[in-house]
């Protein structure tokens, strides 16, 4: 479980920095963002998805307008405290303070509870949030929404404003396997954790919305493996910020051992592809070209957490294999890079 920081917990000594800026590239990016991104995730819980909030904050190329600070369900054993949204909030701005990141002001918070049913929102903060982003009409930049936990913020959202499901793309980590292109894991869980965040949140999102989908089902999440030899020669060795990330990592390898059989020498950082997918992509035509998808009709989500069919629904894009190579070489080189900047070393 992610460490829930002191509420009187002050910001790191070191230089600091706004969204927009990227002070520890020697030679600048060129050119402005080519993506919006609003990022949702349950940042209490597996601290995989500290690795993709740090990633994406140090990914030039993307506008990140939305940490959005979203629930685990009630009883996970990663933060049973009932109030996780909170939480996870607590954890965003420790992790900003660590990287000397100044722009708080984008994180909110989401609801501490799941949908009650498929027509009634969640009230919160966050909710307003993304409405009014992707309401916008001042900016051209396609708007992406990735979100690498449970659904209820978005589905909330579309609730409250069904015209923003025209309005973005939602990167979704989550979802079971497929028929005909994975099977699940020895021992799966009947619900796919992150839909057994808040099912009917799916259900709103992929039943009732007209949202654009690009999924990254357990199959494909499951393939982002490192080992420990690259998290401590490469992540813990970047200062602070990366000593903090592998520590993170290394509390759950001991939580975890004793109910394992042992210790293990991999973890799935699954929640990078929602990097890999917004802020990796190609020059020309823009797109993901080095992950493989398949496009389907959008299924529907029982209420046993499965796939049915629905005739005529829109086309979703369903990922196969993504770039593990771009995507974690990518994310060992900008923790580097920011590191020996946080350091004072000029190259």
């Amino acid at each position: 479980m992610t460490r829930i920081p002191p509420a009187e917990r002050t910001a790191i000594d070191g230089p600091t920095w706004a969204l927009g800026s990227s002070p520890w590239q020697t030679i600048p990016p060129v050119g402005g963002p080519r993506t919006r991104v609003i990022i949702d995730n349950d940042f209490s819980g597996d601290p995989d998805d500290l690795y993709q909030l740090v990633h994406h904050l140090l990914s030039p190329a993307t506008d990140i307008r939305l940490v959005v600070a979203s629930h685990l369900r009630a009883d996970d054993p990663f933060d049973p405290s009932g109030r996780s949204a909170t939480n996870s909030a607590a954890v965003a701005h420790d992790v900003f303070a660590r990287m000397g990141l100044t722009s708080t002001e984008i994180i909110v918070e989401g609801s501490n509870d799941a949908l009650a049913d498929r027509t009634t929102p969640q009230p919160a903060d966050a909710v307003d949030a993304i409405i009014a982003e992707a309401l916008r009409e001042d900016v051209s930049t396609p708007l992406y929404y990735v979100a690498g936990g449970g659904l209820t913020d978005l589905a909330s959202a579309v609730l409250v404003e069904p015209r923003i499901a025209e309005r973005m793309t939602v990167v979704w980590i989550g979802g079971p396997e497929h028929d005909g292109l994975a099977v699940p894991p020895p021992g799966a869980m009947p619900v796919e954790y992150n839909l057994l965040i808040d099912p009917i949140a799916g259900q709103v999102v992929f039943n009732d919305s007209q949202l654009t989908i690009w999924q990254v089902p357990r199959d494909v999440y499951r393939q982002c493996l490192v080992s420990d030899a690259e998290l401590r020669l490469r992540v813990a060795t970047a200062g602070p910020l990366g000593r903090h990330l592998y520590d993170e990592v290394a509390q759950v390898f001991a939580m975890v051992a004793p109910h394992l059989g042992g210790g293990a020498e991999t973890y799935a950082l699954g929640d990078s592809p929602l990097v890999l997918l917004t802020s990796l992509q190609s020059v020309f035509e823009p797109d993901p070209t080095s992950s493989r998808y398949v496009e389907r009709p959008t299924p529907s989500l029982t209420d046993a957490g499965a796939y049915a069919p629905v005739d005529g629904a829109r086309l979703q894009r369903v990922y196969t294999w993504v770039d593990t190579r771009l995507m974690f070489e990518d994310f060992f080189l900008k923790l580097a890079e920011f590191a020996r900047w946080r350091a004072g070393e000029t190259s």
